[in-house]
C-alpha cells in the first residue's frame, strides 16, 4: 500500500513498512480497499496476540500509540488500547478513514451493557461493497477470540467460518453499535458509542484495568490468538481452543508454558529477562494453585 503511505504522512508513516513486515503483508500495494483491510485484520489477529504479560511481569504501559507499535514491531502484542491504538495509526498511514471510539465489553450478563470504557473499538468509513454500501466497518483486533475479519456496520448476523456476530443498534448507546459474540466466544457483547475520542481519554481506565486488585486482568494472565477456523486461549496455565480442533489442557511445567506461548501464538518474550520468566511462573503456578483450591471448594 506504497500509494497511499507515501502521500499520508502520520506519526506511524515511519514505522509502516516494518509493520507491514510483522503482518506478513509487504505486498500490500494500492489504495485503501475493503479487500486489503480484510488483509490487515486477518494478518493482525493472527500475527499480533492479545496478551497480558505486561500486567503480570508488572511492566508499566501507557496508552500512547506509538509506543504500542514499537511493542508489536519487538514481537509483543498487548491488549485492547495497545492492539487497536498502533493499528488505528497503522490504517492512518495507509490512507484509512478511522474512528477511535469509547466502548466497553460484557463479559457476562451480570455485567452492565455499555461503553464503559473498559475497550477501545475501530472503524473505518468510505469503503462501500454491494453488501454494505454505507461503506462503515468494525475493526477490532482487540478482542481476543473475536471477528476474525472487519464486520461491515450493517443490522445482522455476519458469519465467519463456524463463528456468528450479531450487530444490531446499542440498546445502551444511542446511536452506537451492539456486538454480540459468538455463543463459543469468551464474553457477551461489546457496545461501542458514536463519535470519536482521542487516546487519552483511555488513561485512567487502562491505569485501573492494570494495577486495581480487583481488575480481572491482574486475576489471571490472558494471552489469546485467532486463526480462521477458531481461536486459542492461555488462562492461567490453561490452554484451550474453541472451533476447529477444539481441545482444553493444563500446562504442568515452565517448560510447557513456555513452549506453548511460542508454538501456539508466536511469543518467544525475548525481551524478557530469564529470571523474570521464573518469577512469572512462580506466581502463574501459584494463582493457579487458588484456582483450583476455589474450585473444589
Amino acid at each position: 500500500m506504497t500509494d497511499s503511505l507515501d502521500a499520508t504522512m502520520t506519526p506511524m508513516a515511519p514505522l509502516a513498512p516494518r509493520y507491514l513486515r510483522r503482518l506478513g503483508l509487504d505486498d500490500l500495494t494500492g489504495p485503501p480497499s475493503p479487500e486489503s483491510l480484510a488483509r490487515l485484520h486477518r494478518a493482525h489477529v493472527e500475527r499480533v496476540p492479545y496478551e497480558t504479560f505486561h500486567i503480570w511481569l508488572r511492566h508499566p504501559t501507557t496508552v500512547d500509540a506509538v509506543e504500542s507499535a514499537g511493542r508489536v514491531l519487538r514481537g509483543r502484542g498487548g491488549y485492547c488500547y495497545h492492539l487497536n491504538g498502533a493499528l488505528a495509526l497503522l490504517l492512518e498511514a495507509l490512507g484509512y478513514q478511522v474512528t477511535r471510539h469509547m466502548a466497553g465489553v460484557q463479559g457476562s450478563a451480570d455485567d452492565p451493557a455499555g461503553a464503559r470504557g473498559n475497550h477501545l473499538a475501530l472503524t473505518v468509513s468510505g469503503l462501500p461493497t454491494a453488501a454494505n454500501p454505507g461503506g462503515g466497518w468494525l475493526v477490532d483486533v482487540g478482542l481476543g477470540d473475536g471477528p476474525h475479519e472487519p464486520v461491515p456496520l450493517v443490522e445482522g448476523v455476519h458469519r465467519q467460518g463456524g463463528f456468528a456476530y450479531g450487530l444490531r443498534p446499542s440498546a445502551a448507546e444511542p446511536g452506537g453499535w451492539r456486538l454480540e459474540h459468538d455463543p463459543s466466544g469468551s464474553f457477551l457483547g461489546m457496545d461501542l458509542r458514536p463519535g470519536a475520542v482521542p487516546m487519552p481519554a483511555f488513561t485512567a481506565k487502562h491505569e485501573e484495568l492494570s494495577t486495581s486488585p480487583a481488575s480481572s486482568f491482574m486475576k489471571a494472565l490472558c494471552v489469546q490468538r485467532r486463526d480462521a477456523a477458531g481461536a486459542d486461549t492461555l488462562r492461567g496455565l490453561v490452554l484451550t481452543r474453541i472451533g476447529s480442533g477444539a481441545t482444553r489442557m493444563t500446562l504442568p511445567t515452565s517448560r510447557d508454558y513456555f513452549e506453548a506461548l511460542a508454538d501456539v501464538f508466536g511469543l518467544t518474550l525475548e525481551d524478557v529477562d530469564p529470571r523474570e520468566k521464573d518469577a512469572l511462573w512462580e506466581r502463574l503456578s501459584e494463582a493457579h494453585e487458588s484456582w483450583l483450591a476455589a474450585t473444589v471448594s
